[in-house]
């Protein structure tokens, strides 16, 4: 299992976001901008957690943003977001965030396999705390492919 291809444009290191809509919109954006996703699939990730709480806060210190597959995303897509401050997403064990992962699926099964795939990468606990001290998209990039097994 293999991460969807990581873009320059759907890294962005040391962002400054006001709270966790604004983190999610960054990680939103960076999928945008890499020609995976329109700006309406940002929007619904937003409401995924409005309608379902901070689920997607999955570990200490990174949130996982997605919405369900369908006709807002082109490709399969992923983005990350370090946060140059941590958010509060309102998790009760797992904030404050410092990393958003943003991720995007055609079908449900490749999204499936996607998030299996960044489960796998960020199995070591480390790879949190790596992936936010990063400082250049390829340090990002090394992280998650050296940990993802491709």
């Amino acid at each position: 299992m293999t991460l969807p291809p990581l873009a320059d444009r759907a890294i962005v290191v040391g962002a400054r976001a006001a709270d966790w809509r604004e983190a999610v919109r960054l990680a939103g954006d960076a999928l945008v901008d890499s020609g995976c996703t329109t700006a309406e699939y940002t929007e619904a990730m937003i409401r995924m957690v409005d309608d379902h709480g901070p689920y997607i806060v999955i570990a200490p210190g990174l949130a996982l943003a997605h919405a369900r597959p369908g006709a807002d995303v082109r490709c399969e897509g992923l983005s990350v977001v370090t946060l140059a401050e941590p958010v509060e997403f309102g998790h009760a064990h797992n904030d404050p965030v410092r990393v958003v992962i943003g991720l995007a699926g055609v079908a449900p099964d490749a999204h499936l396999a996607s998030v299996a795939a960044l489960a796998n990468a960020f199995n070591d606990s480390s790879a949190i705390a790596a992936v936010a001290a990063a400082t250049t998209r390829d340090q990002v990039r090394a992280i998650l492919q050296g940990r993802s097994g491709a």
